[in-house]
């Protein structure tokens, strides 16, 4: 089959496509042939060298995938039928033409979605997901911050909060992604570059602070969002885009405020654990992907690429240019 590999850690220019051996799935999993996946930041990060994938996972990149099931290892599965179209979450093997996952890790691809669409579900939400009800214990009428409003987990995030009845704010580098956040449900906007998140965060809630903070930024905001923070206030990361080195009084702060600070990570996590979020996930969320409810969810796609056009698709995304996920059409 046809993957994309690096053998040298360091920019998009160092992805390739190279032809390796298809995987043979192991006792309860599923082999899917795929027709697209998706980039993440930790493909970026993996891709750099500073992000290896868990112990027994692929080494090659990609965390989630769309397709068709084909296979199954020696158990069989009795759940899922050869033909069935399903989303997986992948601890990595996603950018290839074929993955071996758990049996537990797959949902099925809502009815009428299209592949690429599909393929823009399961790491993004799951983790949004994951942030909201497993860490954050989002509440119903809570005030709820995300930062990078318009990522893929940003413009989850802000579909799930409504979906659990809380109100979503946030952050964005420019007018154009906030249009799309407040689109997509943000009660409010404020573009980090130009102005005081934390102060404009106050503003909007007379004082009272925020509920969650939703954080893939870190250290450079962290004055502001404490700033923000309401009282027993939950601060949770899940990124370091602007770096994890503070230098200031953050845990006096913090502890006047009763504030929690909660890290968090999707892809370390255990089987089991995934296989808890994923059932969480298709009881509460996935149905509202159809159309005919009164909440419609729906993945935000900003751009598809070949495979062959990785490179391209990781500058992107490096860049950060990207609104929603970014697809990669994998060749059948």
């Amino acid at each position: 089959m046809l993957a994309a590999y690096f053998d040298v850690p360091g920019g998009p220019e160092n992805l390739f496509i190279k032809e390796v051996a298809k995987p043979n799935p192991k006792k309860g999993e599923v082999l899917v042939k795929v027709e697209a996946s998706a980039l993440n930041r930790a493909d970026l990060l993996q891709r750099r060298g500073k992000y290896s994938p868990p112990p027994g996972a692929s080494d090659i990149l990609g965390l989630e995938a769309a397709g068709t099931v084909v296979g199954f290892g020696p158990d069989g599965c009795g759940r899922w039928n050869i033909g069935d179209r399903v989303m997986a979450l992948l601890p990595g093997g996603g950018n290839a033409q074929y993955t071996a996952v758990s049996a537990d890790h797959l949902m099925p691809i809502p009815l009428g979605m299209t592949a690429t669409d599909a393929a823009a579900i399961p790491e993004a939400w799951l983790t949004a997901f994951q942030l909201l009800h497993f860490v954050g214990k989002v509440q119903k009428g809570e005030i709820v911050l995300i930062h990078a409003g318009a990522s893929g987990v940003g413009t989850a995030a802000i579909q799930l909060c409504r979906l659990a009845g809380a109100i979503p704010i946030v952050t964005a580098g420019s007018k154009e992604k906030l249009e799309i956040a407040k689109h997509l449900g943000a009660a409010a906007g404020f573009n980090y570059k130009e102005e005081d998140f934390g102060a404009k965060c106050l503003e909007f809630t007379n004082n009272v602070g925020v509920d969650i903070i939703l954080d893939c930024v870190g250290a450079s905001h962290w004055e502001k969002n404490l700033n923000c923070l309401n009282m027993d206030g939950r601060w949770v990361v899940y990124g370091l885009m602007g770096s994890g080195g503070i230098n200031g009084d953050l845990l006096s702060k913090l502890l006047w405020k009763r504030g929690s600070i909660l890290g968090s990570l999707l892809r370390s996590r255990s089987s089991q654990y995934k296989a808890d979020l994923v059932k969480a996930f298709s009881e509460q969320a996935l149905p509202h992907f159809t159309a005919g409810g009164p909440i419609h969810l729906k993945p935000i796609v900003d751009s598809v690429y070949q495979l062959q056009k990785i490179s391209d698709a990781h500058q992107r995304m490096e860049e950060n240019k990207n609104t929603g996920k970014i697809v990669l059409q994998i060749p059948i």
